[in-house]
Parts: structure tokens; C-alpha cells; sequence
């Protein structure tokens, strides 16, 4: 059965295209991809992003429960702070990537992606030792609103001070009269905020947001824009450049695994010891310098022998290039390094660059 968010009747009456995606029935874009990744670059767009799930937990000891859990280490934020974590196997591999937020010592609110809710759940109540997790994801919409005019647009329609909000800091306040966690993070490279609101406040949340944003030039963005521009920041997609398959130190985020974290993880020991034996293959972002644009699953060659796959291109709309990421070699994974892109059975020329492909000020 297809899942929809709080806000479909909303997108269908906007004229969205929608598609299922990981059985949630989603816009894929309203006008056109480009139109809609050029609104956030340069304005503001906003994003339902209601098909991601939200786990809490509450009650004594639930920091250092969810801090055995995920990779990254809850005791050195304070108290409205996030971190970006992973959720790992006993191999090191992604479970998913999480946003976990830390309300109190005693409160503590993950968001998990759409496509892992039942199995991140699960996951996690099955390892949870002393708090239990709660499955709050149904009581939530999200919606993300995300572009150099965010910042103002939200603020006219809170009395939070959104200047005390840094990035990946958030507070509890009302926008446009809806109780809101207002959540200085998003997935697009621009400043914004990812805006939780209880599920029945939803329509109301957007329209506003739609409607203040009417002098800025706010449009209302879909799946495929969303794509465009995490690639161009080279933001890891789950399914694609990061699974259960691949570790957080092959993914080039070891930024996010406290590995001298006290109590340790689930999928430390498995670091550890590829940490010290030297990663074999690593993710990185690449430039085609042939003509073709590169996707998920095409084949990266060597001197003809394929040593790697695409995991996500596309044709950044704001760098103005064909860009893509993938797994390789170590050897390969150098910037200047080159190899070839297997496209509609051509060999391709492409070189690994420095990312974000998008170089922000």
C-alpha cells in the first residue's frame, strides 16, 4: 500500500508530478528540476520530507543509550544540539544515516530515512539497552525550507530569534502558530531549517510558508531537485553511495565515529581493525571530461577492467558539469586520479576532484 505525507492533497492541488518513492507516493517536481535547484541556490524553496521517520527516546539514561547505538558521541554536545551519525552493523556498514538531537540527557529524537523506518526501529529497540524507542514518525511532518532567503522568511513568521540558532542547533518555538522544532540543518548546501510540526498542522505550516515566501520567490521543490543539490555537495544518499555494504570509513565520513567514544559503538571493532590495516576502496566525487552524464549503477573502469561503480551523477545544474560519485580503488581515489565512466557502452574519460563540486563562500 502507497504511503503518503500530511501534505499530498497539497502537492496534487500545486500541480506536482508524483512518483513512488520507496512506497511513499512523493513529488518528483512541480515546474522543472532546474527551476526548482536554481530557486534554493538563489531564494528559497521548501521540501516535504514527511516520509522521514522520528524515534525518541525518553527517560533516564536514554543519552547513553543512543550514544552505544550510533557512531558519534552525544556527551560532547550540549543540550540543542544534533549530530550527523551513522547507525552501524558489526561490520562497520550503514544500518542508515541518522540526524540524532539532543533535547536533554533524558531526551534524546532521531530522524532516520523514509526507506529504514520499520528497520531502523526495530533495529534499534532489538540493541537498545536501558531506554526503549518509541516510533513517533507518524506524529510528525517535516517540511525543509532551504536557500539564502530562509533565514528571513522563517523569522518573519516566529518570535524565536533564529540569529541564536547555528547550524545544527535547534529550538522548540512556534512558526505561523504551529508548535514547531526548528532545526538549523538540511541537505542542500544552503542555510535553511527542517521545520518538524505535528502531522495535523501540516497544510497549515506550508501554506504559510508558501505564502510569506511569495516576495522572495519561494517555489516548492520535489525529489528530483533534492537530488540535484546533495549531489553537488557530494551529500551520501542511502541506497546509493553508503548501505549496509560499505563503511563509514570507505564513505569518507569518519568525521562522524568517535572511535575513543566511551562505552563504544555497535561496528567499532570492524573500524578499528580497517583503520589499521589501510581502507581498500574509497567513495569519491568526479568530474566527466567526456561528453555524457554519468548515473547509479554505471560501471568505472581501469585500462578496461571495471574496478568500481557509479552511485550517484548527475548534471549539476548550478557547477554546470557532469558529475558523479562512486567507489574505487585506493590507489585511485587521489585527486587528479583518472579512469573511465561506462556510458550507453562508451568508455568515458573522468577525473577525481576535490568536493563539494560546489564550492560555497
Amino acid at each position: 500500500m502507497t504511503r503518503r505525507t500530511p501534505l499530498n492533497e497539497a502537492h496534487r492541488k500545486l500541480g506536482a508530478r508524483m512518483v513512488d518513492f520507496v512506497g511513499w507516493d512523493m513529488p518528483v517536481q512541480y515546474s522543472s528540476v532546474i527551476a526548482e535547484h536554481e530557486a534554493v541556490r538563489t531564494a528559497v524553496g521548501l521540501f516535504d520530507v514527511s516520509h522521514m521517520g522520528e524515534v525518541e527516546f525518553l527517560g533516564p539514561g536514554a543519552l547513553e543509550t543512543v550514544n552505544r547505538l550510533i557512531s558519534n558521541d552525544l556527551s560532547r554536545i550540549q543540550d540543542g544540539q544534533a549530530v550527523y551519525a551513522g547507525l552501524l552493523n558489526d561490520l562497520g556498514g550503514f544500518v542508515d544515516d541518522v540526524v540524532a538531537y539532543r533535547f536533554s540527557p533524558e531526551r534524546i529524537l532521531i530522524c532516520v530515512n523514509s526507506s529504514n523506518r520499520e528497520k531502523d526501529f526495530t533495529w534499534m529497540k532489538a540493541r537498545a539497552e536501558g531506554v526503549s524507542p518509541v516510533d513517533r514518525g507518524d506524529e510528525f511532518a517535516q517540511i525543509a525550507v532551504q536557500g539564502p532567503k530562509a533565514v528571513g522568511l522563517v523569522q518573519r513568521l516566529t518570535k524565536a530569534d533564529l540569529s541564536k540558532i547555528g547550524t545544527y542547533r535547534f529550538a522548540e518555538g512556534e512558526v505561523a502558530g504551529v508548535k514547531s522544532i526548528i532545526s538549523r540543518t538540511g541537505y542542500t548546501g544552503e542555510d535553511g531549517f527542517e521545520l518538524y510540526c505535528p502531522a495535523d498542522d501540516a497544510v497549515k505550516l506550508w501554506d504559510a510558508l508558501l505564502e510569506a515566501g511569495q516576495p522572495d520567490g519561494v517555489k516548492p521543490c520535489g525529489l528530483g531537485a533534492r537530488d540535484s543539490l546533495r549531489t553537488e555537495m557530494k551529500y551520501a544518499l542511502y541506497g546509493n553511495d553508503i548501505d549496509d555494504a560499505h563503511t563509514a570509513l570507505e564513505a569518507g565520513l569518519g568525521w562522524i565515529v568517535k572511535l575513543d567514544k566511551p562505552g563504544g559503538f555497535i561496528g567499532k571493532d570492524a573500524l578499528v581493525a580497517q583503520k589499521a590495516a589501510g581502507v581498500q576502496r574509497k567513495l569519491v566525487g568526479f568530474e566527466v571530461t567526456g561528453a555524457g552524464i554519468p548515473r547509479h549503477g554505471y560501471p568505472i573502469l581501469k585500462d578496461g577492467a571495471r574496478v568500481g561503480e557509479v552511485t550517484s551523477g548527475t548534471q549539476g545544474p548550478t557547477v554546470k558539469k557532469p558529475i558523479g560519485m562512486g567507489y574505487v580503488p585506493a590507489a585511485l581515489a587521489t585527486e587528479g586520479s583518472t579512469f573511465d565512466v561506462e556510458i550507453r557502452g562508451r568508455a568515458v574519460p573522468a577525473v577525481v576532484v576535490k568536493t563539494p563540486f560546489l564550492k560555497k563562500s
